[in-house]
């Protein structure tokens, strides 16, 4: 398929990245490695496919990807992508020859640094980075020699005149080196803090592990701490002494000889770009590592905080794993180490290792039937339902709840409100005592309310209870209430008058006696 350029639209530099998540990344990775690989590099589809070639043979990239129409889909779609740049066509000595020859390409800048981060990424170790605790004092001295050479630069070239090429090239350099030394440490320092932030709160940590980690905290990270606190504040006082002066440093840094961008060609601004330290935002950036503002701390001071909560993380690890009523955090690790075991075991197996992990074996028992929701005591364990396991208990081993308990909260209104109630259920079990006791002498002409025929049936029920068949006698008595109730056999049946109807009891008959308290309309609520 022929090249068409890409139709004039805002540059959409995420598309850059494109090439790293295709299905032919290998292939992609290999093209983009062999323009990146050298310098000015111009190639066509043939020197591509020759060194695909060589990387098909060796594995590298799958079969077929070194076949000349191959290569050239590969090199137009890197081309869409803004990867490469289309040249000049391949030499040709006559008309035949130049329509069959094909466009030469050559890699974009950033395209470059694309491929040249991608690298690092891929060949960049796992673990914690080394922070270059040397680059402080150089970053300070290098503040000094900065603003003595400045000093320099404009006694030697009063009156805005152009300082002396010598003077401009050694502050340049110390500038570009300052500024470079200034990136190397922050970056450094962003990745050993991402890395320690993905360690420190891990639960299953072995003992090595945590004593490892223990003590690149309690001393390295110490150490860091302790040169950025040391030399932040003489920093900050340098760089607050050349903030005065900016206008006139980069003056100095942008005169004479050195390459300026061209603002009267189109675009021209776009392929400039400049040394560090060579604009006011790039002092900005310096200015605001080690020196805070209002409502923004400076970088420095958010490592000091986390410093402080990686130590107190790493702490709480360690008392955690040595305290005696705790859970090892190393349990969660050994029992995915055992689920991988039962995983890969045959059935026969899986028996016997379920036995030997958690000390249970088969047994044959006798017993009742059990409930709807109880395992069958024949059901292997591997057939069974599973048992949910709370969250807190299967992350962090951890059987407290999460949280903290709620305080209870004092209710006046609640409070009087079951204050009165209870007083109206008192009443109401007074009158229904005061109602038993007139009516103990003709229950079966009474009527008696819900109330007293509810307490007639806990007395009539204590009292049955009482006796252990049914031709024995049976007493209930209440000496709250004064109330005795008494059960006995008899030939006829006994009444009780109610405004819900008649009860009868047969075979039965029922006494009520009543206390002097009961009769009088004294008698309390039990």
């Amino acid at each position: 398929m022929p090249y068409s350029p890409p139709e004039p639209a805002e540059p959409d530099r995420l598309r850059l990245y494109a090439y790293l998540s295709a299905p032919e990344r290998r292939t992609y990775l290999a093209i983009m490695r062999l323009f990146t690989g050298t310098l000015l590099a111009d190639l066509g589809a043939g020197d591509v496919g020759a060194a695909l070639a060589a990387a098909e043979r060796r594995g590298e990239v799958d079969e077929g990807e070194s076949r000349l129409e191959t290569v050239v889909d590969r090199l137009e779609q890197l081309a869409r992508w803004g990867n490469l740049v289309p040249g000049r066509r391949e030499p040709a000595a006559t008309i035949a020859e130049f329509t069959r020859s094909r466009v030469r390409y050559q890699v974009s800048k950033l395209a470059m640094r694309v491929q040249r981060d991608v690298d690092d990424l891929l060949t960049v170790a796992e673990g914690a980075r080394e922070v270059s605790r040397e680059l402080l004092p150089a970053i300070e001295s290098g503040l000094a020699e900065t603003s003595r050479l400045l000093d320099e630069a404009l006694e030697a070239a009063p009156g805005g005149r152009p300082a002396p090429r010598a003077l401009r090239e050694r502050l340049s350099r110390q500038v570009t080196t300052l500024f470079l030394q200034h990136g190397e440490f922050a970056a450094a320092v962003r990745d050993f803090y991402a890395y320690l932030g993905s360690v420190i709160a891990r639960y299953d940590l072995s003992p090595e592990e945590m004593a490892g980690f223990k003590h690149m905290l309690l001393e390295y990270v110490d150490l860091i701490a302790r040169d950025v606190l040391r030399h932040a504040e003489p920093v900050a006082d340098r760089l607050a002494a050349l903030d005065g002066r900016r206008d006139a440093l980069l003056r100095v840094l942008g005169g004479g000889a050195d390459l300026v961008a061209n603002t009267s060609v189109m675009g021209q601004t776009e392929l400039m770009e400049r040394a560090p330290g060579r604009t006011a935002a790039d002092w900005d950036g310096l200015a605001g590592w080690f020196v805070g503002r209002p409502g923004r701390p400076s970088e420095a001071d958010e490592l000091r905080e986390a410093t402080s909560r990686a130590i107190s993380a790493l702490l709480g690890n360690v008392k955690r794993a040595t305290g005696a009523g705790g859970v090892d955090p190393g349990r969660r690790r050994d029992l995915l180490r055992l689920a991988a075991w039962f995983d890969g075991a045959a059935p026969a197996d899986a028996h016997d290792m379920y036995a030997a992990a958690f000390g249970l074996s088969s047994a044959r028992h006798l017993a009742l039937a059990p409930e709807e929701d109880a395992p069958s005591p024949d059901l292997s364990w591997s057939d069974g339902q599973g048992v949910p396991v709370e969250v807190n208990v299967r992350s962090r081993g951890e059987r407290a709840p999460g949280g903290q308990i709620p305080r209870l909260g004092d209710d006046p209104l609640g409070r009087a409100a079951l204050l009165e109630e209870e007083a109206r259920r008192k009443e109401r079990r007074a009158a229904a005592v005061g109602e038993l006791a007139s009516a103990s002498g003709d229950l079966a002409g009474a009527r008696l309310s819900a109330d007293a025929l509810e307490l007639f049936c806990e007395l009539l029920t204590l009292a049955g209870a009482s006796r252990d068949a049914p031709a024995e006698q049976g007493t209930a008595a209440d000496p709250v209430s004064g109330l005795t109730l008494v059960l006995r056999p008899g030939g006829g049946a006994a009444r009780i008058g109610s405004v819900f109807g008649t009860l009868e009891l047969h075979g039965t008959d029922v006494d009520l006696a009543v206390a002097e308290t009961a009769a009088a309309g004294g008698g309390a609520d039990r």
